[in-house]
């Protein structure tokens, strides 16, 4: 029997039961993971609440570092991961991970080298993995380019703040409060406003800098945001939504686009790591990155594996207090 956190209708915190149940059986082409770290995203709080539809019960959690306890049954084909092996400490960002034990398809884990510590690895799985796909692929961020990061003192942001940096592009970062601003300076953002600001003043500041806009404006809050996007992007100049922390972007004519010529994209990480290749190359990226000191994590806080522990940590990541990741210890 394993111990995990279930949900059997949507809610609060509060519907997080813990439940004893049978250690999950892999399908022929997954991995059976003992899971030591895990840590909470706003993607569980978004399948929690109803927001993003899934069937009932389920187990929250993608994030994993954990030890292989069985192989697939099906053939593996070479990527330019090391191959896995029983025994091995590996990340995953797919999987039910608030349990004791995990199933996740082969191809989506990776194992996790010797000299990367496995709570910082943790730290890095859903959100470095979402940095990156959107600095790489939702827009790819080039030298010299004006990015505006939202919530830039959170899991996602200090990791978008970073790797733009590292490719060259002028960061300007909004987020709440003094603390949060001195943190996002830490790790990249040359630029940081005020989210107590009115709207006006920071659209001015950032046209003040940048002449006639950034290049691209990455947004994880969602619909309160939305419409102060489109005066911050230049022409010709791209919108990434890729979070709902103040609630999901309405609705909108796609002649909204016209007037600048913008684009719009609302991307998720899941169709950027379906192929086993996409996902080897990309934890191959960020495994050197980190490697070469070019990426740093922030943790905000761990938290035991308790009713109370899980239930804090999504009370605690849609508060608008926390920085950086908000990780949970599983086992030894």
């Amino acid at each position: 029997m394993l111990i995990e956190f279930q949900v059997d209708h949507v809610g609060g915190p509060e519907v997080l039961k813990l439940q004893d149940i049978p250690v999950p059986e892999p399908q022929d082409h997954e991995i059976l993971i003992k899971v030591e770290w895990t840590g909470t995203n706003y993607f569980d709080t978004y399948k929690r609440s109803g927001l993003y539809p899934a069937k009932l019960p389920m187990t929250l959690g993608t994030d994993a570092v954990g030890i292989v306890v069985t192989l697939p049954r099906v053939q593996m084909v070479a990527t330019s991961l090391p191959p896995l092996k029983i025994g091995q400490r590996v990340l995953t960002c797919e999987g039910a991970a608030f349990a004791e034990y995990m199933v996740a398809p082969w191809w989506q884990v990776a194992p996790l080298p010797d000299d990367i510590d496995p709570k910082s690895a943790v730290a890095m799985a859903t959100s470095l993995f979402t940095a990156m796909y959107l600095v790489r692929e939702s827009y790819q961020v080039k030298k010299g380019d004006w990015v505006l990061v939202r919530a830039a003192a959170g899991g996602v942001g200090l990791f978008l703040c970073q790797l733009c940096r590292y490719y060259g592009a002028h960061v300007i970062g909004t987020t709440s409060s003094e603390s949060k601003v001195a943190l996002a300076r830490a790790h990249g953002a040359e630029h940081v406003f005020l989210t107590s600001n009115t709207s006006a003043e920071n659209i001015e500041a950032v046209h003040r800098l940048t002449g006639n806009g950034v290049h691209v404006v990455y947004d994880g809050i969602g619909e309160a945001t939305w419409e102060e996007d489109f005066q911050i992007v230049r022409p010709k100049g791209t919108i990434v939504s890729f979070g709902n922390a103040s609630g999901p972007v309405l609705p909108f004519a796609p002649l909204k686009l016209s007037p600048k010529a913008l684009k719009v994209t609302r991307p998720t990480l899941g169709p950027f790591i379906a192929e086993p290749e996409d996902f080897a190359r990309y934890a191959t990226e960020i495994f050197d990155l980190v490697k070469k000191g070019a990426i740093k994590t922030s943790i905000h806080k761990v938290y035991p594996f308790t009713v109370e522990g899980v239930a804090q940590s999504q009370l605690d990541i849609t508060s608008r207090n926390t920085t950086g990741k908000l990780v949970i210890h599983v086992a030894n």
